[in-house]
């Protein structure tokens, strides 16, 4: 599937229907460097278990890393962040240096197949609507941005602190 690439759309984000497992992964990538790039003051990633974003690679966390600044706000939604602790061992790694940007949210009981795959911004959202084919939309429609923004707010309120940024113990 092809996507619009217009004008006004931060740092040339797609915008449309796109699908496939390679496309999603390019339009994450893409838009944690466009974050960095432009400056995004908030983002939201919510996924059931985060196991086909591209967390573990080098250049995701480096835009992370350039995103990361004081002011920044990241909230991470997941029904489960085992997946993100086994698997993407660099994205774990700076989670627990900049816990103090970073909210994570876990909705346990939380039915994965209705859970939310999706990527906020204030400019930009991305949503999965179909987690095999890897079917989502991006746009940069206001409404569209601020019904995505309640339904991801409606799950942090229903979820639990998860994905510690370190174990305390002895």
């Amino acid at each position: 599937m092809g996507s619009d690439a217009s004008q006004g759309v931060p740092g040339a984000l797609p915008t449309g229907r796109l699908a496939g497992r390679e496309a999603f992964a390019q339009t994450v990538r893409d838009a944690l460097a466009c974050a960095a790039r432009e400056g995004w003051r908030e983002i939201i990633l919510s996924d059931p278990t985060f196991a086909d974003w591209p967390l573990y690679e080098r250049a995701v966390v480096e835009s992370l890393q350039a995103w990361a600044r004081s002011g920044r706000h990241l909230l991470m939604l997941a029904t489960r962040f085992d997946e993100v602790q086994r698997h993407q061992p660099r994205f774990v790694a700076w989670r627990q240096a900049w816990d103090h940007i970073i909210e994570c949210r876990q909705c346990r009981d939380a039915d994965p197949l209705d859970f939310p795959s999706a990527l906020w911004s204030p400019a930009w959202v991305m949503q999965r609507h179909d987690l095999v084919r890897s079917v989502f939309v991006c746009d940069t429609d206001a409404a569209r941005r601020l019904a995505l923004r309640q339904t991801l707010e409606e799950w942090r309120r229903s979820g639990s602190p998860g994905f510690p940024a370190s174990t305390l113990g002895l």
